[in-house]
């Protein structure tokens, strides 16, 4: 897996995934279990980052024996090193005193809390008095990191100033201890019309992915339609010498005259190939009748 050959120290496998992987337009749809799969892939190809897996819409709603219930799968199942839960209500931070008292460690999130789009209305910051009172009981319940969302740049300094644990942006400017970003926003994969169409404000794109995967299928298209691919080079499996033209004469002597003409049409041609690989002119040229011969 390409981070965990980077100096990136922490994943998060956020439920974002309903939206950037399964299509979903917010992140209320992914289950648990789907959750769990996604953990379970990430740990087996990244390693050496800490890994931080999104406790889902619905995991907590029903209180903290189930919070925690969910939170055991997510480690257990996914493989993961913390846990994350949205929220800073009096309900969710007692969710939280609970799964940290079970001694699964736990990320808050406060700011705009995605899982709570129904409620805000749409993807927007939150009211930041809350949050101001929200982060301390988040603390206090002993989350390890706090992540903060779309607030401004001064409030989330003043938050980080004033508590003891580290403090993660995203949309919260450059004060914050460290930053996080949706891996498909950041690498312009645009997998969803959602981010195609609004791509994140706080979100500076270091590639175009969503580009190069574009103009690379256009290309394999081109190339399949004029019978550029694949030559030779990309058709490894070849009957033993001699075996060819017995292929011919055996499809031939059975009445199948076209597929004996085609037979022999791809020996001719593989041999053009090779004579121009190796740099030679004298190879023979290519039956009329090929429609492949045209881009050989």
């Amino acid at each position: 897996m390409p981070v965990d050959q980077s100096p990136i120290d922490m994943l998060l496998i956020g439920d974002s995934a309903a939206m950037v992987v399964h299509g979903y337009d917010t992140t209320l749809p992914i289950t648990l279990d789907e959750m769990i799969m996604h953990c379970r892939a990430v740990s087996r190809g990244a390693r050496r980052p800490f890994l931080v897996g999104d406790i889902p819409f619905g995991c907590f709603e029903e209180g903290p024996t189930f919070a925690v219930r969910s939170a055991v799968r997510l480690m257990k199942e996914g493989g993961v090193d913390a846990v994350k839960i949205e929220g800073g209500a009096p309900a969710r931070v007692e969710t939280v005193r609970a799964v940290v008292g079970a001694g699964i460690a736990v990320v808050g999130h406060v700011g705009l809390t995605p899982q709570s789009v129904s409620v805000l209305g749409g993807f927007r910051a939150a009211g930041l008095r809350a949050e101001e009172a929200a982060r301390v009981a988040l603390e206090q319940a002993g989350c390890m990191a706090l992540v903060i969302e779309c607030v401004p740049e001064l409030v989330a300094a003043a938050i980080t100033r004033q508590i003891n644990i580290p403090t993660i942006g995203i949309g919260a400017g450059a004060q914050t201890s460290g930053q996080v970003l949706v891996y498909h926003d950041l690498l312009g994969m645009i997998q969803h019309p959602h981010h195609a169409k609004v791509t994140p404000k706080f979100c500076k794109q270091y590639a175009k992915i969503g580009t190069a995967i574009s103009e690379a299928l256009e290309a394999y298209h081109a190339d399949v339609t004029q019978r550029q691919f694949p030559l030779a080079r990309y058709s490894p499996y070849a009957l033993r010498e001699g075996e060819d033209w017995r292929l011919v004469e055996a499809l031939r002597s059975r009445g199948l005259d076209l597929a004996a003409a085609a037979a022999a049409t791809g020996i001719e041609q593989g041999k053009q190939e090779a004579a121009r690989a190796n740099g030679s002119a004298a190879a023979p040229p290519p039956p009329s009748n090929s429609k492949a011969a045209a881009g050989n």
